[in-house]
């Protein structure tokens, strides 16, 4: 309904011949975002027949006890590789947060380290170059693929080595006031750093 009565408005607007040309140009446009989709989802589907969420919740069920105050960090660098390598940041969360909620933990403990399971899942995502969202933003800015992809990797690089430094001193501190006050100092003294290398 909404097609037929875009096609509608269009043909009115622009005349008939003007709104047929227009259809063919709209679906190349988009061709090569949905190629990039389907090649991203094939490989999701790979990812999960190889048993990947099996592989890391083994994996950190078996390590957590020894390290409980590097737990976060170790979460979140978890949860960046794992979003980068699938393209999902929900299937992450799927993975992770039941892991992480089953590891006994005290709750400032628990807060922190399910906050670094999310910022994680989230900053990998955001990279990632499979991700639906990495890859809608570059076909509807009409940018290379790989050239938006790139762009996106210094600034969060910058912000995980500032998140990964924070969520280290959380695990100790488990203050969020003192560890929310550090990053900001980190993160300045970094921005600061750049402005000053830029010149």
């Amino acid at each position: 309904l909404v097609i037929t009565i875009a096609l509608y408005v269009s043909r009115k607007v622009l005349g008939f011949k003007e709104c047929m040309d227009c259809i063919p140009e709209g679906f190349k446009a988009m061709v090569p975002a949905i190629m990039i989709l389907t090649f991203a989802w094939t490989l999701k589907s790979m990812t999960d027949s190889l048993g990947a969420a099996e592989f890391v919740a083994a994996l950190i069920k078996s390590s957590a006890a020894g390290i409980v105050n590097l737990l976060p960090a170790i979460i979140f660098v978890v949860g960046c590789l794992l979003a980068f390598a699938t393209g999902t940041s929900w299937g992450t969360f799927g993975i992770l947060l039941p892991i992480v909620a089953g590891i006994n933990l005290p709750s400032e403990l628990l807060v922190i380290t399910v906050s670094a399971c999310l910022a994680g899942a989230v900053c990998g995502d955001h990279c990632s170059p499979i991700s639906d969202t990495t890859i809608m933003s570059s076909a509807g800015a009409q940018c290379d693929h790989m050239n938006h992809v790139t762009t996106q990797i210094p600034y969060v690089a910058v912000a995980a080595t500032v998140s990964f430094i924070g969520y280290c001193i959380a695990g100790v501190v488990q203050n969020p006031v003192i560890v929310l006050a550090v990053s900001f100092v980190i993160m300045a003294a970094v921005m600061a750093g750049v402005k000053k290398f830029a010149k």
